[in-house]
């Protein structure tokens, strides 16, 4: 259904994103964040998934300012090696990968009022974006890893925010999502019964009836806030 295209962020940088486009007139933009394994079949098909739901699709590449062409499966190994890659990006100058988003929210304006959602690593991303970045009409972080520490729940958020959690992620403790739902009580919390990961089909971790219930919410909110 979708291509890569090229985007350029401010300071110059060009680099890929997967653009899946709705049939007919879209109703909006949904910006689709990665996990720590580059813009991979599982990424694709989710940005699939929201174009078949009437939105333009756009999902960049946001390891490629650290490694270039990352698309990896959900071994151990491409655990390491992800988690690696983050980390160099996250060591980057600011606003490093912010302003790759931020070139992706641009791009896809075009189709109209924009939303973004992200996956783990992709998730706090999508948390830091809805405090930064410009454009946005609404933010969904799935299982964001590192966004209920305390350096990112100091962030406001500039737009709605829809946040999902899994009871049995242990890599984000129950405790700190509730300290998050406390320090942030105009941000809509759910917590499902389900591991890290719940939403990709691809890992060991997938819970159909929470990715199910958890996309029903995802696009009544982006309903309600893009169209």
């Amino acid at each position: 259904m979708g291509q890569f295209i090229e985007l350029r962020a401010k300071d110059g940088f060009a680099f890929p994103a997967y653009v899946a486009e709705p049939v007919g007139t879209p109703k909006g933009a949904v910006v689709v964040v990665q996990e720590i394994f580059g813009v991979n079949s599982h990424i694709r098909s989710v940005a699939d998934g929201y174009a078949a739901d009437g939105y333009l699709a756009v999902a960049p590449a946001t390891f490629h300012r650290v490694k270039q062409d990352v698309e990896m499966g959900y071994t151990e190994e491409d655990m390491k090696a992800g988690f690696a890659l983050k980390m160099a990006v996250e060591a980057l100058p600011a606003p490093g990968v912010m302003q790759d988003l931020q070139a992706a929210v641009d791009y896809a304006a075009k189709a109209g009022k924009v939303g973004i959602v992200g996956y783990c690593w992709g998730g706090l991303l999508t948390w830091r974006a809805a405090s930064s970045l410009t454009g946005l009409a609404a933010a969904v972080p799935y299982y964001g890893g590192g966004m209920t520490t305390p350096e990112e729940v100091a962030r406001q958020p500039k737009v709605p925010v829809l946040a999902h959690f899994g009871n049995k992620d242990h890599w984000i403790p129950v405790e700190s999502v509730q300290a998050f739902e406390k320090a942030h009580p105009e941000v809509v919390v759910h917590m499902y019964a389900a591991d890290h990961g719940f939403n990709c089909d691809q890992r060991g971790s997938y819970k159909a009836e929470a990715a199910s219930v958890a996309r029903e919410r995802t696009l009544a909110f982006f309903q309600k806030h893009l169209g």
